[in-house]
């Protein structure tokens, strides 16, 4: 595990992990705001082939109102990002831990949020598998 995500590889597909990834995030309350091919963006921008690389901009709405409404500025951290690429004949999941990056926040009521976060997405990088 990386200090500041969860991370993992899988032996699954890159395509069954992006195919999964947004049900169950949905599961525990979040939405997909971006999507960014970066293998794509690579290719388009600089003519450079890269390995599938996806990440996903994601957002609970309710949790995102209580911690803006603590916090105005923290839409700069905002949204929590998910990123699936391709490692070798390997597939990567990899989820922002909300308490590592929230920490240089010094504002105490965005910690219980960020903490209800975490737990949200660990529980979807825990039933990708």
């Amino acid at each position: 595990m990386a200090d500041y995500g969860f991370v993992k590889e899988l032996d699954r597909t890159y395509d069954e992990v992006c195919e999964a990834l947004p049900e169950l995030l949905q599961k525990e309350g979040f939405g997909i705001l971006s999507r960014i091919h970066m293998h794509e963006k690579f290719k388009e921008k600089l003519n450079v082939d890269f390995p599938k690389y996806t990440i996903f901009g994601v957002c609970n709405p309710p949790l995102a109102h209580k911690a803006v409404s603590a916090e105005e500025n923290l839409g700069l951290m905002l949204p929590c990002n998910a990123i699936v690429y391709e490692k070798g004949d390997k597939t990567v999941l990899a989820i922002i831990r909300p308490t590592v990056a929230m920490s240089m926040i010094e504002n105490e009521a965005v910690k219980p949020v960020a903490q209800q976060v975490e737990m949200k997405l660990k529980k979807v990088f825990d039933a990708v598998s």
